[in-house]
Order: C-alpha cells, then sequence, then structure tokens
C-alpha cells in the first residue's frame, strides 16, 4: 500500500540551502515539497492550502524558527495539526525554551545530512495526528445575539474549530 503524498513547507535561512533541502525531500516519493523565501508568503499559503508539516531555520533572521511557530500556532486559520521541524545551528536553553512554548515539534542540529532530514520528516509524519493539549484551543465563538436576527458571520471558524 503506498502512503498517502504528504505536502511539506520549506523556509529556511538562504535559498542555497532551501534548494538542497527541497530536492532531497522530493526524492521521497510520497513528499510534495513547496519551498517559499518569505513568511508571508508561506502564511499565505498555509491558510489556501493543506500543509502537514513545515521545516523553519533558527538562522532565519527574517523568520526565525521560534518566532514563525508562535504566529502560525496563533494563527485561527492555519490547523493546529502541521507540525513544525526547526533547524539550527546551536542550540540554548533559551532557545530551546522558546521551541517548546512556540509549539515547535523537532529540532535538528546543523549541520546535517539532507537524508537525515527526510528521515526524521517521514518518521514525523508517519506518527498518529495526536495533537497536544496546549494546541488544542478552541476557538470562541462570538455571541451575535444582542445585535439581532440580522447579523451573519461572514469567516466561518476553520473546519477543526467548529463544535
Amino acid at each position: 500500500m503506498a502512503e498517502p503524498l504528504r505536502t511539506i513547507a520549506v523556509l529556511v535561512a538562504n535559498p542555497a540551502l532551501s534548494s538542497i533541502l527541497s530536492m532531497t525531500l522530493a526524492g521521497a516519493p510520497s513528499l510534495r515539497v513547496r519551498p517559499f523565501e518569505t513568511e508571508l508568503a508561506l502564511t499565505a499559503y498555509l491558510q489556501l492550502a493543506p500543509v502537514d508539516l513545515v521545516v523553519a531555520d533558527f538562522d532565519s533572521l527574517p523568520a526565525r524558527a521560534d518566532r514563525l511557530a508562535a504566529r502560525l500556532r496563533a494563527d485561527s486559520a492555519i490547523p493546529r495539526t502541521v507540525q513544525i521541524v526547526a533547524l539550527a545551528s546551536e542550540l540554548t536553553a533559551d532557545m530551546r525554551a522558546a521551541a517548546r512554548q512556540s509549539g515547535i515539534d523537532e529540532i535538528i542540529m546543523k549541520p546535517m545530512s539532507p537524508r537525515y532530514l527526510v528521515e526524521r520528516v517521514l518518521s514525523r509524519l508517519r506518527r498518529t495526528a495526536t495533537v497536544p493539549p496546549e494546541r488544542r484551543r478552541r476557538l470562541q465563538r462570538r455571541d451575535w445575539s444582542a445585535f439581532g436576527d440580522n447579523i451573519v458571520p461572514l469567516f466561518r471558524p476553520a473546519p477543526e474549530a467548529r463544535p
């Protein structure tokens, strides 16, 4: 039985690394890889299309992994089930705490073999899609009854947030 096709988003420190990682990940038949150059492009894509895992980088100045993860986790339009793998050339206690607090699922130390990244990504995707309790926050529905019957919310919450 063939594995389902999974989508991976890549936003790392520089275009050369992005290209190498994207090409190596795309070598796995079950992965569809989408490289991004900016956080804005990544976020827009995540709001429109399903992504299973994001590869981010602590060394990226415009989109540092912990800050990116925190913004993605706070965005109600992005499913909480998206996993985030961060790359880091060094790991301090502060970075470890920031990663834990922002919702990063795994940190891989650089330099690493691109094949090792593929192995880790495939391993993470094989895990059951359990969402940790801290990510199970449901969106609070607004009570529009005070405005009468003629108020219709235009934007609906994400499917996983509906009761």
